[in-house]
């Protein structure tokens, strides 16, 4: 019988900014869910090294996969050596993403291109690079959005407008390659992960939970996309303790 404590056992799931952070926290959290993990990573090449030791501490295989998402060729390039290195791909985690903030008449043309590079015209290269093995393994696509997807920051705009347009495409993705692969979206508003200072603090008294996020949340909420019913897609789900509201 499945073991219910790993109902990612057997399957492969490709995680793009797993080297460190929130990435590294959903690809911990897939591999004790049994899955073997291939991680793509930029320039954290040491923190890469780290995360595939603790990855394979947990007794799955896990590799890592250099990949620039302004670059279309190095992500045909690392889903390619992934899929021939595991054999498939089964779950798709479009982690990677930039962040800024910029007054909105100051943000220049190359700024605003750059973040929708990365935050949305990646996520759609690398789902599309990953297409056919998902298709094959029948499998998932879970995109890491944001809470600024949902509501206006008006010093985080090009990065707001970035979000948001990965929410859309999430829902198109989920539309057009139904039935065989179901995407979901996943928007975290504040998350923390060591970080402290009065600028946190503030924000988890406005959250009606009391308290910022951590990794392990989103990653749970990963968890739910990648192991819950296959018939759920299109949807996304905000990671944020009422601060949206």
């Amino acid at each position: 019988m499945p073991d219910s404590t790993r109902p990612l056992a057997g399957q492969t799931a490709f995680v793009t900014g797993a080297a460190k952070r929130l990435g590294r926290g959903i690809a911990l959290a897939l591999a004790g869910a049994g899955a073997d993990v291939a991680i793509a990573y930029r320039a954290s090449v040491d923190e890469a090294r780290d995360t595939v030791a603790e990855l394979q501490a947990l007794g799955v295989k896990a590799s890592m996969h250099r990949c620039h998402l302004e670059r279309p060729e190095e992500i045909t390039a690392a889903v390619t050596a992934a899929y021939d290195l595991h054999g498939r791909i089964d779950i798709l985690v479009n982690n990677a993403g930039s962040f800024a903030s910029a007054p909105l008449e100051s943000i220049s043309a190359a700024e605003w291109d750059a973040m929708f590079a990365t935050n949305t015209r990646g996520p759609f290269l690398v789902a599309q690079a990953a297409f056919p093995h998902l298709k094959q393994a029948r499998g998932r696509i879970i995109n890491i959005g944001s809470l600024g997807g949902l509501a206006p920051w008006a010093t985080h705009a090009h990065y707001c407008a970035s979000k948001a347009a990965l929410h859309m495409l999430s829902k198109i993705m989920a539309k057009a390659w139904a039935p065989d692969i179901s995407v979901n979206c996943v928007a975290p508003g504040m998350i923390v992960q060591g970080e402290v200072g009065a600028a946190y603090q503030q924000y988890a008294e406005k959250t009606p939970m009391k308290r910022n996020g951590t990794s392990a949340d989103v990653a749970a909420a990963c968890l739910f996309f990648a192991t819950g019913p296959h018939f759920i897609t299109g949807q996304l789900l905000a990671v944020d303790g009422g601060l949206g509201l």
